[in-house]
């Protein structure tokens, strides 16, 4: 497979919003299981049912119809329609052929179901198995974390500035406007006090700024900035 779960990962990790989360990421991730459909799915951002609606449309958002979708809300954990019903069951239930085969995966925050992952197959290909279910219930894993970050987000930052930098410059963002040095910030994060550098390097250039004071000014609120004492260390 061209993607790695190791790539997906990183990938997951660095998307900078939904928007690229769905339109980078998502099609590697489809594409690591072979999908022919795949979807990224926020229950706070879903529109109410059409009532006009296909009714087998409804009958596949429905819980009480579809074992799949049941399945993933009870339990908070992925699965595919061969481990829950007998063999031709599942295209009487949704009889569509590019979805002869579905998987289906939970994102979880502060311990609820918030959104979920969907890949289906077209009927006659390989169903999914085992090892799917493994790398998604992994991927799944990563989906929620990254969403607990980014959410957290809106309340640290208050410039459209963040969105240059990568989930761990954001990081080591919000550690310097704590007033941490680079060796007080790799111990935080378990890297290297050089990596630190190498990163506030980069940060400088992207915000073009030459300090920490302004790199700090660039991105947060007033009330998180701290008075900087290292205006042009990187140490």
């Amino acid at each position: 497979m061209a993607n790695s779960l190791q790539s997906l990962f990183g990938a997951i990790a660095s998307a900078r919003d939904e928007q690229e989360l769905r339109q980078h990421v998502m099609v590697k991730v489809g594409e690591y299981f072979v999908a022919h459909r795949w979807g990224l799915f926020f229950f706070d951002k879903l529109p109410s049912v059409d009532p006009n609606l296909p009714s087998i449309v409804k009958l596949a958002l429905s819980v009480e119809h579809n074992p799949v979708l049941r399945y993933v809300v009870e339990h908070h954990a992925p699965v595919h329609e061969e481990l829950l019903l007998p063999a031709g069951v599942w295209k009487i239930i949704c009889p569509r052929s590019d979805h002869g085969h579905v998987m289906a995966g939970p994102i979880v925050s502060n311990g609820h179901l918030v959104g979920g992952v969907g890949f289906t197959r077209v009927r006659g290909t390989d169903p999914f198995n085992t090892r799917d279910l493994a790398d998604l219930c992994a991927l799944c894993l990563h989906l929620s974390t990254w969403l607990t970050k980014i959410q957290s987000q809106p309340t640290l930052f208050n410039s459209p500035n963040i969105k240059r930098l990568t989930p761990r410059e954001i990081e080591i963002a919000e550690l310097v406007a704590q007033g941490l040095t680079s060796a007080e910030i790799g111990a935080a994060l378990w890297i290297t006090e050089n990596s630190v550098k190498q990163a506030l390097k980069r940060m400088f250039r992207k915000l073009e700024v030459s300090s920490r004071a302004e790199l700090v000014g660039r991105l947060f609120s007033n009330h998180l900035a701290v008075p900087i004492q290292e205006t042009r260390s990187l140490s």
